[in-house]
């Protein structure tokens, strides 16, 4: 397992349930992307290294608190693929979960893309494993 990989992506994580976008973009490439293309709702699309930030900000706005807990970091060589829980709570005090699986691909130490998909398998395969 690429241990460097995989810390990256946990730090990434961390820093995002703490908010501070900063940490994550000062690690990633100039061109990083996050491909939220097969979400659903108002956050559905992909956006580039300058819209990360407003993305998760607004994402953010629209909860009273959100928290991602990883449930595992499989090493797939560029890639680290984490299955996670999304835990939010909204202004109403109604919790919500929901289960997603980021693929996070690594390029140089640095990171260049994280894309949600909705099922672990389809994470897998995206990046060659079964």
């Amino acid at each position: 397992m690429s241990r460097a990989n995989v810390e990256l992506v946990q730090a990434a994580l961390q820093s995002w349930n703490r908010s501070d976008w900063q940490s994550i973009l000062a690690t990633a490439t100039p061109d990083f992307e996050l491909d939220m293309s097969r979400a659903e709702g108002p956050f559905r699309g992909v956006y580039s290294a300058g819209q990360v930030q407003r993305f998760w900000e607004g994402f953010a706005a629209a909860w009273e608190s959100r928290r991602f807990e990883p449930h595992e970091f499989i090493d797939a060589g560029d890639h680290v693929v984490v299955p996670v829980t999304l835990h939010m709570r909204g202004r109403d005090d109604i919790e919500v979960s929901a289960r997603v699986t980021h693929v996070w691909t690594v390029r140089g130490g640095r990171l260049a893309n994280m894309s949600m998909y909705q099922e672990r398998g389809q994470a897998l395969e995206a990046v060659g494993l079964t």
